[in-house]
């Protein structure tokens, strides 16, 4: 160590451990970051294969209930077409209602893993600077 000191170098070696240690807290806190957001976003990609599915099961029944509205509901009557498109419009809509929601949590896409991302560009033009 005295021949550190005698160089002038142990001040470099003390700032360059320091810089170790506080890299690593660094790296510990974004990986810690990583996995919240990680569960957040697989939380949103359950919720979005979920919706696809109620989506297929909701587009199976629709189909098959604007069939049978149209063959069935008041077939011998002249409101026959006046109330299978009632039923048929209300299907639709309940249909329209879940392809919504589905399009809802696909856009909230771009907001995965924001904070990491933040977190790693600030630490990236801090490195710029301290060089």
């Amino acid at each position: 160590m005295k021949w550190l000191s005698f160089l002038g170098l142990d001040q470099r070696v003390q700032r360059v451990r320091q810089g170790a240690a506080d890299l690593a807290q660094a790296a510990e806190d974004r990986v810690e970051l990583l996995t919240i957001e990680w569960a957040e976003e697989k939380q949103r990609l359950q919720r979005i294969v979920l919706l696809a599915v109620l989506g297929a099961v909701l587009t199976s029944v629709v189909l098959i209930v604007l069939s049978a509205a149209v063959m069935v509901q008041f077939w011998d009557t002249p409101w026959r077409v006046t109330v299978a498109w009632s039923v048929a419009g209300v299907w639709l809509l309940l249909w329209l209602g879940l392809a919504l929601a589905l399009v809802q949590a696909l856009r909230a896409g771009h907001r995965a893993f924001a904070l990491t991302r933040r977190e790693l560009l600030r630490d990236w033009h801090e490195l710029k600077d301290g060089l």
